[in-house]
């Protein structure tokens, strides 16, 4: 209940208060801070994927905007040789707005990363937005086959429905490149599973398919069970370490990624940054309470 307290008071907090709960989590607020924190990662053998927070824009000279702020972030990153790929929300571009013009902003930003022979992640957002997503990305895959992925959720009830039905996407020269994660927006029980086991039996579910249809998979989570379960098969089908990596958010359980890492696995972490960051973490506390009540606890520690 304290937890939960903490992270629904967040949105109505000053933002310097929260900006103290929310820095370990997002790399700054400009692109310098974005590649400083790169690099750090890199430099612990660490591949990284940056994100440009924001999402759910209001109108499409806001789209125009963030294509080119993309655009200026791919251009930087490669100027400093980091080692990563990039993630974007299309909501962030008007998939909601302007679904052609959503489209067409995106395709400038994976055309752009597949001149250095780089890579967009497409986010899932909410299930208002699934079947627009899943149409974008087979547009944009179908002529840069190599540059994009697609995010799956496993708290969905049609993820892996929707896994199946993009396997003519799948090749051996060129495999479907997915993040597979739970999923962290609130959507009814009709459409999601609710309790913690059902999401872990199905997350494990989704990611033995993928492997045995050789399904690239970056596998999302910090939850040791799942981390423990996703061991498990990549031993049962042998999967080559080319096929798979693991993947967390900047700032969560630093531990368990250390342990992934010694044991040879590959790790990438989700780097986010920018000016919208204050949306981004009332959002991420209030999806998981207990990370609130922990960095109240440690800020008293501090002292």
């Amino acid at each position: 209940m304290f937890n939960k307290t903490i992270a629904a008071m967040l949105p109505y907090m000053p933002q310097k208060f929260v900006w103290v709960f929310s820095k370990r989590y997002v790399a700054g607020k400009t692109l310098d801070d974005a590649i400083r924190a790169c690099k750090e990662l890199n430099t612990q053998g660490i591949k990284i994927t940056i994100d440009v927070l924001g999402e759910f824009i209001k109108n499409m000279d806001e789209a125009e905007q963030n294509k080119m702020e993309y655009l200026h972030v791919i251009e930087e990153t490669k100027k400093n040789n980091i080692d990563g790929n990039y993630s974007l929300k299309p909501t962030m571009f008007g998939l909601l707005i302007d679904k052609e013009g959503c489209y067409k902003h995106i395709r400038e930003i994976v055309a752009k990363a597949a001149e250095y022979n780089n890579f967009i992640r497409v986010d899932m957002e909410d299930t208002q937005c699934t079947d627009l997503e899943i149409e974008l990305f087979r547009k944009i895959k179908k002529e840069f086959p190599k540059n994009v992925g697609l995010v799956m959720q496993a708290y969905l009830k049609r993820t892996l429905k929707d896994v199946t039905g993009m396997l003519d996407l799948n090749t051996p020269e060129i495999p479907v490149n997915y993040r597979l994660c739970k999923g962290i927006y609130t959507e009814p029980k009709e459409l999601a599973y609710k309790q913690y086991e059902d999401i872990n039996q199905h997350y494990l579910e989704d990611l033995e398919y993928m492997f045995k249809n050789k399904i690239f998979v970056g596998i999302a989570t910090h939850d040791k069970p799942l981390v423990e379960g996703a061991y498990k098969l990549i031993e049962k089908y042998n999967v080559p370490k080319n096929m798979y990596e693991f993947q967390m958010l900047l700032g969560v359980t630093p531990d368990l990624r250390k342990s992934i890492t010694d044991k040879g696995h590959a790790m990438r972490v989700y780097v986010p940054f920018g000016t919208k960051w204050f949306a981004y973490c009332t959002r991420r506390l209030k999806e998981n309470p207990k990370m609130a009540g922990m960095i109240i606890k440690a800020l008293f520690k501090r002292g």
